[in-house]
């Protein structure tokens, strides 16, 4: 019985590395910001996809692929304004196996944000971004990157 379960352990955690490494393998991610008034900055969040992969758009179009997901922590420094704009040639194309039309990225995106700083002091964005990439042949498990960019100063 024991070694069933250390088995079962190891395919477990065996699945858990590979879906972590699974989409974040296929996307290297870049961050700039820019000052582009008083106390108002351009953030910019890169997506470089690998291969033949595709990264889905924040509105993937149907249900089933995983978004593209920016979450902004809180900081009582900064406001963001709105949802980030997508920068780059979106395609829109019929799945089948999603059964309907979705938006995607290929090659590169890139996520631009609006900052407002409420003081001058030097501060950082912190958050998170989602996302999944597929391609013709297979879905790679969805993947959650961690981002800080400096702000001000």
């Amino acid at each position: 019985m024991k070694k069933y379960f250390s088995f079962l352990s190891f395919i477990f955690l065996s699945i858990s590395g590979f879906a972590q490494m699974g989409s974040a393998k296929q996307v290297s991610w870049t961050y700039a910001s820019k000052k582009i008034g008083d106390k108002q900055y351009e953030v910019k969040m890169t997506a470089t996809i690998s291969g033949n992969y595709h990264l889905y758009a924040q509105v993937a179009g149907v249900e089933g692929p995983v978004p593209t997901t920016i979450t902004f922590n809180p900081n009582p420094l900064l406001i963001t304004e709105g949802k980030p704009l997508e920068q780059g040639k979106k395609i829109t194309k019929m799945e089948e196996a999603w059964g309907g039309k979705v938006n995607y990225y290929e090659k590169t995106v890139t996520f631009v944000q609006v900052v407002n700083a409420k003081t001058k002091a030097k501060t950082s964005l912190n958050g998170k971004i989602e996302f999944m990439v597929c391609n013709d042949e297979l879905c790679l498990p969805p993947a959650e990157v961690p981002f800080k960019i400096a702000i001000g100063g």
